[in-house]
């Protein structure tokens, strides 16, 4: 399979580990990563929204799990031939029995969003067989910093069920964005973003495309300084 191309770095992909996608891309560009000192991705795949977050944040340093052995393999890679390798590091790892001591000012997660199926496609990456929504909270609440955020990328369908159980585990809503394919369809994703402590909440909304196959004038902005489009 061939890699995909960014400005500043490569990402090498693979048929057994979940490529790059509009979701990630989105995530990436988008966080809150400006304040953060230390980040963990869970769930990181190839490696793709570290490596965007770290070309946006050029102090943080970078923590990758995933619990799929060829994913860390691929992360690994990709992270080693980045401009960024010595903030970056990767472990396998199930994120219900992560432990360690430290605290991150921003846990980033694309993560598995379809039901337990009988299909083997993406199996880990895509169901929630490994790691459903209420784990992710509950553990990422315990390994925030006093200041710091968990930004995810779900289903639009998902987002109601997914801020009561993160209130319900001490998490506040300080981030929303409502994302369209096209400006008449229906809100088709959230990133969501959380802290621990009482902010007001942002709401705004994105939409990807202006037409079938032509990105809208905010995704090519907010993405200019990684993607390569073609002229």
């Amino acid at each position: 399979m061939k890699p995909f191309i960014f400005r500043q770095f490569e990402i090498r992909q693979s048929e057994e580990v979940f490529r790059v996608g509009t979701d990630g891309v989105l995530l990436g560009a988008s966080a809150t990563v400006s304040h953060a000192s230390k980040v963990l991705e869970v769930g990181t795949g190839t490696g793709l929204i570290s490596l965007m977050l770290a070309q946006r944040n050029l102090k943080a340093k970078f923590l990758g799990i995933d619990i799929n052995e060829e994913a860390v393999e691929l992360t690994r890679l990709n992270f080693e031939n980045s401009p960024f390798a010595s903030r970056l590091n990767t472990i396998c790892k199930d994120f219900k029995s992560f432990n360690i001591p430290e605290k991150f000012d921003l846990i980033v997660s694309n993560p598995p969003y379809f039901e337990a199926s009988d299909s083997e496609k993406d199996k880990i990456a895509r169901q929630t067989v490994e790691l459903n929504f209420l784990q992710l909270i509950s553990k990422s609440a315990k390994f925030l910093s006093e200041e710091g955020i968990l930004s995810v990328i779900i289903p639009a369908e998902a987002g109601k069920g997914f801020i009561e159980t993160a209130k319900e585990h001490g998490l506040v809503l300080i981030r929303k964005i409502n994302i369209k394919g096209i400006e008449t369809a229906n809100i088709k994703r959230l990133i969501l973003e959380f802290s621990l402590s009482e902010q007001s909440l942002s709401e705004s909304e994105f939409i990807i495309e202006k037409s079938p196959r032509k990105y809208s004038d905010p995704y090519l902005e907010l993405t200019k300084e990684f993607h390569v489009f073609r002229k």
